[in-house]
């Protein structure tokens, strides 16, 4: 007799086709092993990634310029701080693109992906601030990209 399991772990949905006695032992493990490490994401604060430090999300001087330069498969999003204000410690200066050689100046990779406006795309600008209470959980997959290795959250004013 089959049957199907379908569980959740953080944001993946996973779905087991049960097959038989020793299967079955094995697809237990597996199970017991992935729901250990099994913890619901919290997004609600305001840190991300490199993002540690505390910014008034109401003060329009903490409002930035940033340009999409890259719309990479799965949602792996590049993006160009276009203001000399901006915190260095959160961007990465330099980064090469390994997939295409291109140098870019002052990025980082989005973190909070579901909350990005569909109708931004690469080449295009907008105005955005630091950090981000997500709206919106979405599914995302694991297909390789390059991306910088600093990740901001970040909430989109005007685009």
């Amino acid at each position: 007799n089959l049957f199907y399991l379908i569980f959740l772990k953080s944001t993946k949905i996973y779905l087991v086709l049960r097959m038989n006695k020793t299967i079955d032992q094995i697809l237990f493990f597996f199970l017991l092993t992935m729901l250990i490490g099994c913890s619901i994401s919290d997004e609600s604060n305001v840190e991300s990634g490199s993002a540690a430090k505390s910014y008034n999300l109401n003060d329009k001087k903490s409002y930035f310029n940033g340009k999409l330069v890259k719309k990479g498969i799965c949602i792996n999003y590049v993006i160009q701080v276009n203001d000399i204000n901006f915190p260095q410690e959160l961007i990465e200066n330099k980064w090469t693109d390994e997939s295409s050689n291109i140098l870019y100046k002052n990025v980082f990779t989005l973190e909070n992906v579901c909350d990005f406006p569909e109708n931004i795309d690469e080449g295009y600008s907008f105005k955005f601030k630091i950090g981000n209470n997500p709206k919106k959980y979405c599914a995302v997959c694991k297909a390789y990209t390059p991306v910088p290795a600093k990740h901001i959250k970040i909430l989109i004013i005007d685009n």
